[in-house]
């Protein structure tokens, strides 16, 4: 079983920048699939940003590209999302997740694992 703590969340403002921390226990990230999903007030969970465990190989969601920056330290055994440029719209509660299937996968079926949240709030 894999526990997986975000952190990193606060409140900003527009334009500025925030990186999202993501501490995983009980098993190794190295050969596990993982992503960043958001849910926002009265919307469906959506997909943010995930990462295959080989190669590295990263997937975003339109919305977020060139803004965010998905990145994994196994030696850490952390998954982080670095997040720039941010707007209004990137209010949300962010959630770290992974799946043992290893590859990065936009459907949120795929995913076993799940964190807490933590709170994304952007000001205009």
């Amino acid at each position: 079983h894999v526990q997986l703590v975000e952190s990193g969340g606060g409140l900003v403002q527009a334009g500025d920048s925030l990186k999202l921390s993501c501490v995983a226990s009980g098993r190794t990230i190295s050969n596990l699939g993982m992503g960043w999903f958001r849910q926002a007030p009265g919307k469906e969970r959506e997909f943010v940003a995930a990462e295959d465990w080989i190669g590295g190989t990263t997937y975003y969601a339109d919305f977020v590209k060139g803004r965010f920056t998905i990145s994994r330290d196994n030696a850490k055994n952390t998954l982080y999302l670095q997040m720039d440029s941010l707007e209004s719209e990137d209010t949300a509660v962010y959630y770290c997740t992974a799946h043992s299937g290893g590859d990065g996968s936009e459907d949120i079926r795929r995913y076993d694992y799940w964190g807490q949240g933590t709170q994304v709030t952007v000001s205009s």
